[in-house]
């Protein structure tokens, strides 16, 4: 068990899978991103209470998920760097905190955009936010703690291990609007009950975060390889 799973984790495995991906994820995107730009823009109709101001939804919830859905990738490559010490997890959270540091930054620039005219304030100390903020923060010291490792080893496996302290702040995102009194709305979409948005904002807003999940593997598909080409530059697997 341990072999296949190495041998599917290898950089000659995850080099010619990724390469036969992209383009297939190329497409996909295309097609999600194009419908979902177009229903959330077009074809949607105005929400009954913010009007045509909620479609900024269309960008900043898909960008909320992606900070969180990669630090969670981020935690997962981390925990089984230290556990199995699979080859390619440190290219994961290399590659991934730049990407994941971009979408949080345009989750809080969209949030703010979307709160002045809702809460008549840019910025409030809200939980969902100020967490949000603290993430931001996070991702900024993995990325500068990485730049400063002197000692590979070691600093990797202290690097993983701040990954997963921070790994804490995700759930405290997730459930900051039920556990305290906050401005911020509840959750658009949930998994176990059924969603109170209307089917015509609810397809194009699943589409549009498939697109943007699509485009995170896509760059790390990309910046992996790149980063592989160059480290393994002389292997036969890739002169092949």
């Amino acid at each position: 068990m341990w072999y296949l799973v190495n041998s599917l984790v290898s950089p000659k495995k995850f080099f010619h899978l990724s390469s036969k991906m992209i383009p297939w994820l190329t497409a996909l995107f295309i097609l999600s991103f194009t419908y979902g730009i177009i229903g959330g823009l077009i074809l949607a109709p105005a929400d009954y209470l913010q009007g045509n101001g909620f479609r900024i939804l269309y960008v900043h919830a898909p960008s909320a998920f992606l900070s969180l859905f990669i630090y969670v990738v981020m935690a997962v490559a981390a925990f089984s760097s230290i556990v199995w010490r699979l080859k390619l997890a440190f290219l994961v959270i290399r590659h991934s905190a730049p990407i994941g540091m971009g979408f949080t930054l345009l989750a809080l620039i969209t949030g703010c955009l979307w709160g002045k005219p809702m809460w008549g304030t840019w910025w409030i100390w809200d939980a969902r936010l100020t967490s949000e903020l603290i993430l931001f923060f996070l991702y900024i010291g993995i990325i500068l703690f990485q730049s400063a490792i002197s000692q590979k080893r070691s600093g990797n496996r202290a690097l993983a291990i701040l990954i997963l302290v921070g790994f804490i702040d995700i759930p405290i995102i997730h459930y900051s609007v039920y556990w305290w009194n906050t401005l911020h709305q509840g959750a658009t979409l949930k998994l176990f009950t059924p969603s109170a948005i209307d089917s015509t904002m609810l397809y194009p807003l699943l589409a549009m975060i498939s697109a943007f999940v699509i485009y995170y593997a896509i760059i790390l598909f990309l910046r992996m390889g790149y980063e592989l080409t160059a480290i393994d530059a002389n292997h036969h697997w890739l002169k092949e």
